[in-house]
């Protein structure tokens, strides 16, 4: 057997090809991007728009507990979720339903009534507004300020910011990305206030 001694072989890979794949995975993180500025429109603004504003009239309301085992720790979480059952009337009478159930943040006694939207055949949501929202559509377009910012970065550069426009382009996605961070913070505190 013939041992081959010596200094190991250097990294054959060009900086070239380096930059290449940087702007293909910056191409990935740009679709990442509009998929969450599409989800963003879809679970906010759109989904706000397409539903049906009514009131559930509470019957009853109930807690489901569930367990899941924890990997980390041998201790089991516990998740609970909280429900109420009634009827569904429409704001315009279009629809009732007296079998609807909604997920809701706190539990309610027989009789209230609760401002809900109807967003398919059998699924119901409280009913924020458009403030509301919004605020789930700028939570979602807000995340995709990251992605798209690192993206487009990594596709003009190639992940290399040496060379002055590299470096202002630099100073402007952190800019951006510090202003995404705050749009995060704003439409997260709308979403718990509304």
């Amino acid at each position: 057997m013939t041992q081959v001694r010596g200094n190991p072989a250097p990294n054959t890979t060009a900086p070239g090809d380096r930059a290449g794949l940087g702007r293909l995975i910056s191409a990935g993180l740009i679709l990442l991007g509009l998929v969450l500025l599409a989800l963003g429109a879809y679970l906010g603004p759109y989904s706000y728009a397409s539903s049906t504003p009514g009131k559930l009239t509470v019957e009853t309301c109930t807690v489901d507990y569930k367990y899941r085992s924890s990997t980390s720790s041998s201790s089991r979480k516990k998740t609970r979720t909280k429900w109420c059952y009634g009827t569904f009337t429409a704001t315009d009478g279009s629809a009732k339903d007296i079998n609807a159930e909604l997920k809701s943040e706190s539990l309610h006694q027989r009789g209230d009534i609760i401002e809900t939207l109807r967003t398919g055949d059998t699924s119901y949501q409280q009913n924020h507004g458009w403030v509301g929202a919004i605020a789930v559509g700028g939570i979602w377009w807000s995340c995709s300020v990251f992605p798209l910012t690192i993206g487009y970065f990594g596709v003009v550069t190639g992940f290399s910011s040496g060379q002055a426009p590299g470096r202002r382009l630099l100073h402007t996605c952190v800019t951006l990305v510090v202003a995404g961070g705050i749009g995060l913070l704003v439409s997260l505190l709308a979403a718990l206030v509304v």
